[in-house]
């Protein structure tokens, strides 16, 4: 019995990234405007957004630290004394700019571009775990490196605890007051609103019922290799932008415990960050870490595990982890990039958009797409959402889309693509649903779901049953959603 679990385990272990990887979509490549990337974080996921922010300053023109702290604070003090509210001295602060100063042009960006940052700061009066003292400093901080006061908003509410704060109740949510997974709040303040329009000016109304298909579970092995990153990520496109209009990017992080083996999509879904992306044309970037209990040497807080599967702001996987060149950085500037090179409607091509776009004879896993022939084309590319979907050029006027599932509305849309491989502008968009009945799901703890026969559990990890995916630490904390795919076949997901 031992053997066979081991021999299970073994399997899990190589197959988990290569199926993860599979399940998962290409991370997409849309038209983004590059004058208009901006990052923001919560608890980690904050320390984070500011390190992206200073070490590619030349990127992000907006950064939102949600109860976080300085750049480089654990890079010279243990990690305790940059959180639970310890105050940041004015020697610490000298320190830490001293690295400003010294990789700036080189293993950071010019730090005069920080000076042109719009910066949005959060923290709660009743948070003990990050605390104001911290942001305290991260202000000053910012001070010393020209941002002026109108270009940053410091925001301190009373009666929140280490939450990311909003104006609307969600399902699983904890109290505003307590400091407790999954760590999103009704706090009367839409958080997501205010840094949004802190970096993007006044927005158009939010949308409370965000489209599921504008979710995308994107593969995130093509970037980075685990160093405590999961193997896939999530992103959500807004119709228009998939469909090739100019948008924003914005890229969010999680905090400790928030990442999608702990709470599911809550971090993803229940922020508001897609609320009110989905009507201002603004693409979310959501990475993923993972645990890691393995302990790392890190350069000020010695022997240390990352179990709460928190973003890199201690050095567990570098010294250099707050510099361009740092692992989970490098990767999560890599995810940008690969965002923001894709060319849009036209592509730079002169051919119109295809007509008549229609779906017709759907199976439970498969959908016929036709057009009308657009005059001078070589042939079509056909998009499923932001990601295309045909392997090679087609040449007729119809494709079928395989590998669909039951019971799912679906949109498409076709370009044209001339001799010399460009593609003209997007066709409207046609949706259809494929028949069966759609998957269902089960958000449950990683031992709920091992007890109900959905998941096994080897040394400690959990797994799908059927698709062997990786779910994060087997215990009552640890919540994931499973959506069945087949007879005792279940992957991370969600069903619309």
């Amino acid at each position: 019995m031992r053997l066979v679990r081991w021999n299970r385990w073994l399997a899990a272990l190589m197959a988990v990234t290569a199926v993860a990887a599979q399940a998962a979509a290409q991370l997409p490549k849309l038209n983004v405007d590059k004058t208009n990337i901006t990052v923001s974080g919560l608890s980690a996921g904050g320390f984070m957004a500011n390190q992206l922010g200073i070490a590619y300053s030349g990127t992000f023109k907006g950064v939102g630290v949600f109860a976080g702290g300085p750049y480089m604070c654990a890079g010279h003090s243990n990690y305790t004394a940059c959180m639970y509210n310890a105050t940041i001295s004015a020697s610490m602060l000298s320190t830490m700019q001293a690295d400003i100063n010294n990789w700036s042009g080189s293993a950071i960006d010019n730090k005069a571009n920080i000076a042109g940052q719009k910066i949005f700061m959060f923290v709660g009066n009743s948070d003990t775990t990050v605390g104001p003292n911290p942001m305290n400093g991260l202000q000053t901080q910012y001070a010393n490196n020209g941002v002026p006061a109108g270009n940053l908003d410091y925001i301190r509410r009373d009666g929140a605890a280490h939450v990311f704060p909003t104006d609307f109740d969600s399902t699983g949510n904890n109290a505003c007051n307590s400091t407790s997974s999954p760590y999103i709040s009704n706090c009367g303040y839409d958080g997501a609103k205010a840094v949004l329009s802190k970096f993007y000016g006044t927005l158009n109304a939010r949308n409370d019922s965000p489209a599921a298909g504008n979710y995308i579970e994107f593969d995130q092995t093509a970037f980075i290799n685990n160093p405590g990153v999961a193997p896939t990520g999530w992103i959500y496109v807004p119709a228009n932008c998939a469909a090739g209009a100019q948008c924003r990017l914005h890229l969010a992080l999680h905090g400790c415990k928030q990442e999608y083996g702990s709470v599911g999509d809550k971090f993803v879904k229940n922020t508001g960050y897609t609320r009110w992306a989905d009507t201002n044309s603004i693409i979310v970037l959501f990475p993923q870490a993972r645990a890691d209990n393995t302990a790392h040497s890190t350069p000020a807080s010695s022997m240390l595990p990352n179990p709460n599967a928190c973003w890199d702001w201690v050095g567990w996987y570098g010294s250099n982890f707050a510099q361009k060149a740092g692992a989970q950085a490098a990767a999560l500037k890599a995810m940008v990039d690969q965002v923001s090179s894709g060319t849009g409607g036209g592509g730079g091509g002169t051919l119109p958009a295809p007509t008549g776009v229609a779906t017709s004879g759907a199976t439970s896993s498969t959908m016929v797409i036709s057009w009308a022939s657009v005059s001078g084309a070589s042939g079509y590319n056909v998009y499923r959402g932001p990601n295309q979907v045909n392997p090679s050029l087609v040449t007729g006027t119809s494709y079928t889309d395989i590998g669909l599932s039951p019971g799912t509305t679906y949109s498409w849309t076709v370009r044209a693509v001339d001799a010399n491989g460009v593609e003209g502008a997007a066709s409207s968009a046609a949706t259809g649903t494929t028949t069966g009945s759609a998957a269902t799901c089960y958000t449950a703890s990683n031992y709920a779901h091992t007890m109900a026969g959905r998941a096994y559990a080897v040394m400690g990890y959990t797994y799908a049953n059927g698709s062997n995916q990786y779910m994060g630490l087997w215990n009552i904390f640890y919540t994931t959603t499973l959506k069945q795919t087949g007879p005792n076949y279940y992957v991370i997901g969600t069903c619309p």
